[in-house]
């Protein structure tokens, strides 16, 4: 189908499987469900109308060079939202497909169900007060996730903290000072900061639809960070790296870009 060319059928014919492998799932869906739920996901875009989508001439099928184990599960959470019961390591297999598709809904919900299921399982510990380095353990533990988390003013500038991988989800920086702390590959979506974050390293970071206006970003590493939608108005962005980073619709009026490094980077429908 040509660009720009109105969908010929509401009906959708789909052959998910690897290339190497003759044959594939069969799913047959329709537009709305590929593109209503999350429509800023890949398959949005692949059935918007904007983009070239190649169909077998003999069965009008459409082919998607993806394994198709967990297609079904993506197909169910764009119809009806529901998140499927699954061992740990099928629910990291769906993740990358989910990523793959760029499904954030999905991705939060199974990381969050991920959560609740860890949570659960955990002991019941009740602590009264803990101490400066009690706090400073369990911030650097791996088992803890912060997902919302309220972070406002606290001083992380000198404890280099570490929140690799963490789920800092929609978590509250406010005025912290988090200089030089490591975010590596931690999922800051839709985190609202306007802490000091200079020096950070946010290499692989998922900072999508992070408000980030008039954050102190100077010299941080955000190498192939996703910052989709991500409001960077008035930031500092001084000697930034941002190489390979996904910027695409990024708010970045009024911010401050000398000696910032953006080799590679997706700049598509930034905002200056």
């Amino acid at each position: 189908m040509e660009p720009g060319s109105p969908w010929p059928s509401s009906q959708v014919f789909l052959n998910v499987g690897r290339s190497i492998i003759p044959g594939g799932k069969k799913y047959t869906t329709t537009i709305d469900t590929l593109t209503q739920r999350e429509p800023d996901s890949m398959l949005a875009a692949m059935f918007s109308g904007r983009y070239t989508v190649s169909t077998d001439d003999k069965t009008g099928m459409i082919f998607i060079d993806r394994d198709g184990k967990h297609f079904r599960h993506i197909l169910n959470w764009l119809r009806d939202g529901i998140i499927p019961m699954l061992q740990d390591s099928d629910y990291q297999e769906l993740i990358r497909e989910a990523e793959y598709y760029q499904l954030l809904g999905l991705i939060e919900n199974i990381n969050a169900n991920l959560c609740n299921r860890k949570d659960k399982d955990a002991p019941v510990v009740e602590l009264t007060e803990l101490t400066r380095k009690e706090v400073i353990q369990i911030i650097q533990s791996e088992k803890v996730r912060f997902r919302g988390v309220n972070l406002s003013g606290l001083d992380l500038s000198k404890l280099k903290t570490n929140f690799s991988r963490a789920n800092l989800n929609k978590a509250k920086f406010g005025d912290a000072e988090a200089g030089g702390s490591i975010f590596e590959d931690a999922n800051l979506h839709a985190c609202l900061t306007q802490c000091s974050l200079c020096d950070a390293d946010l290499r692989s970071a998922h900072l999508q639809s992070a408000k980030l206006s008039g954050a102190n970003l100077q010299g941080a590493n955000l190498e192939g960070a996703n910052l989709k939608g991500a409001k960077l108005n008035s930031a500092n962005l001084q000697d930034a790296n941002l190489q390979r980073a996904y910027l695409r619709e990024v708010d970045l009026r009024d911010s401050q870009l000398e000696g910032a490094k953006m080799g590679g980077a997706n700049l598509l429908g930034v905002i200056r």
